[in-house]
């Protein structure tokens, strides 16, 4: 038996967990406010993780149009849907997403991304002292 024959999908939660990824009330109101504002075929907020290198990976969202089978998914009545694939949730497992709004600058923020990979996000792999 290969690896994916002995794969069993019922341990497998698409639900997202608070010790996985926890998202802040403010944050969960406004992707829903987000999503509501968007065009219809748009029903989720998709979170990615990209790149790498000396200052460390890249967070960010997107609109989705829908979500695969293997996303994880955290969802409220109030139109509020996040998705998450397997990989971006590895690097994302025990941050938290925020959302502020100091009547000048409003922004998501991702807090403490690094405790997944238990580092500050440094490498200096190339060579480079950091002061």
């Amino acid at each position: 038996m290969g690896i994916a024959e002995n794969f069993d999908s019922t341990a497998y939660s698409r639900e997202i967990m608070p010790e996985d990824l926890v998202v802040t009330e403010s944050a969960r109101a406004k992707i829903g406010e987000l999503i509501e504002q968007a065009d219809d075929d748009l029903t989720a907020v998709r979170v990615y993780v990209a790149g790498g290198g000396c200052s460390g990976m890249t967070y960010g969202m997107t609109f989705a149009e829908s979500d695969t089978d293997r996303d994880s998914v955290l969802e409220q009545d109030n139109g509020f849907k996040l998705v998450v694939d397997p990989i971006a949730l590895n690097y994302l497992r025990g941050a938290e997403i925020d959302f502020t709004d100091d009547g000048v600058n409003a922004s998501f923020v991702f807090n403490n991304v690094f405790k997944a990979v238990g580092g500050s996000g440094g490498c200096a792999g190339c060579g480079a002292t950091r002061a």
